[in-house]
């Protein structure tokens, strides 16, 4: 029993039971996309349908994840499969933990004043931008928000934390960043505001087929 309900795994060279960082931001990644698509159709078209399954299915992978066995969480398992090749990035499996018990207390929340209430608020609305936001960071930058109030709550630091950002180093050289490239990051914003101010007319018009505009072009 001790074998199947169990947080993390052993792995030689490491302190502490550890998780694959790199199967955990596969998983991030395909709750995100569900996740993302839920909110903008219960925006678009009213719909909480999809949101409300997407909540049931994060709520069981979350139980799953926290009270048996993250081997058993079949987005970790999807994760598993996608990341299979890749030599795995081991992260300590505490921090995941508390970040994940956030998870599913958000998950509860939703599933009580969604599912059973069957209702919409700014209260759901924050929880949704909130859970979008842990996510993205997730899948997209490899930052654990959750894992970061980890230190905090405990007041001590975590350990094998994802790109080593728990260790105290020096950047290198390529992970510094000039003003000049600052610069060019906010020539960007300016370009693309502008091109909001200039074009913002022209882009609102209703897209034509383009067999019609050819079919209209070659009978002039």
């Amino acid at each position: 029993m001790s074998k199947i309900i169990k947080f993390g795994e052993e792995v030689q060279g490491y302190e502490i039971p550890v998780l694959n960082e790199r199967e955990i931001r596969a998983a991030a990644g395909i709750f995100f996309v569900f996740a993302f698509t839920a909110v903008l159709l219960a925006i678009l078209s009213k719909s909480l349908v999809l949101l409300k399954y997407f909540i049931l299915a994060f709520l069981l992978d979350f139980i799953i994840r926290v009270f048996i066995n993250p081997r058993f969480s079949p987005t970790l398992i999807i994760g598993r499969l996608i990341v299979r090749r890749q030599v795995p990035e081991y992260v300590g499996a505490a921090q995941k933990k508390f970040a994940w018990i956030i998870g599913l207390v958000l998950g509860l929340i939703m599933l009580v004043l969604v599912v059973f209430v069957n209702s919409y608020s700014p209260i759901t609305g924050l929880i949704c931008l909130i859970c979008l936001i842990f996510l993205f960071f997730e899948s997209a930058f490899g930052i654990c928000m959750g894992c970061l109030f980890y230190g905090w709550y405990y007041g001590k630091k975590a350990k094998y934390c994802p790109g080593e950002v728990c260790e105290v180093k020096n950047r290198h050289e390529i992970q510094k960043t000039t003003g000049i490239q600052l610069l060019i990051v906010l020539g960007f914003i300016a370009f693309m505001v502008v091109s909001v101010y200039l074009f913002n007319n022209t882009f609102k018009e209703q897209p034509r087929n383009l067999f019609e505009i050819l079919g209209s072009s070659s009978s002039k």
